[in-house]
């Protein structure tokens, strides 16, 4: 289909929204956090973000200057996920709980959520990334 993407483009949005997250947590954490009522809390389940029953198109444009090279590309994913570990492992002795943001179709996530949120993520995007394997044609063994 035309508007499905490549394997580089999936690559580079994995890329994209680990970088937007990680720096709305920079940004949300250096201030104190804000209580949440209750009922603003309340959001969908993040396994649906696992979910390739429901499409859904990325808030987010993709930025075409992320494509290159294959093994450029991963080292960028490997990259923005040990500045994310980093993170992790800079606010261990806090709690990410009490800092939320929205997300665009969930509702508001607080701190861990959004982190559990890349996980899924991303095992949306190798669920797709192995439907798009299958779907190539199979090497030619030779006689």
């Amino acid at each position: 289909m035309a508007d499905e993407w490549s394997a580089a483009e999936l690559v580079a949005h994995l890329v994209m929204v680990e970088r937007a997250i990680l720096g709305s947590a920079d940004r949300v954490t250096e201030k104190i956090p804000k209580p949440i009522s209750f009922l603003r809390r309340l959001h969908f389940p993040i396994w649906l973000v696992e979910s390739r029953i429901i499409r859904r198109k990325s808030p987010i444009p993709l930025d075409s200057n992320l494509l290159s090279a294959k093994e450029e590309m991963l080292g960028e994913l490997r990259t923005v996920r040990e500045r994310t570990l980093a993170f992790l492992q800079e606010t261990s002795n806090r709690d990410l709980s009490a800092y939320h943001w929205p997300h665009p179709f969930l509702g508001m996530l607080n701190g861990y959520e959004w982190f559990e949120m890349i996980a899924s993520h991303e095992i949306r995007h190798t669920k797709q990334m192995r439907e798009m394997a299958a779907g190539l044609p199979k090497a030619v063994e030779s006689a």
